[in-house]
């Protein structure tokens, strides 16, 4: 079954690689969807395809790449449409 999820990374994670990262590792997985850094000093993504790929692709966000300190990830379930084509890192 494929979910759609909104997530919200908190912690050092930015200046860390973090969504350069998390964009290779949503490709490795075949999700689409997106990423960015977002003002407050978080990253905010979705990910969307199968459950059991999005929910690795979560417990990845928890850890994130060796540079980062993931403090916590906020995670909102939303249905999956199939409203993306690829997995692209947005501007700030």
């Amino acid at each position: 079954m494929k979910i759609q999820v909104h997530v919200i990374i908190s912690g050092r994670v930015q200046g860390v690689w973090y969504r350069a990262n998390t964009k290779k590792k949503a490709e490795e997985l075949g999700l689409t969807g997106w990423v960015k850094n977002t003002v407050d000093g978080n990253v905010e993504a979705v990910f969307e395809g199968d459950e059991s790929i999005v929910h690795e692709m979560i417990a990845w966000c928890r850890v994130g790449p060796p540079l980062a300190q993931v403090a916590d990830v906020k995670i909102t379930r939303k249905p999956g449409g199939g409203e993306f084509t690829d997995f692209v890192v947005l501007p700030d």
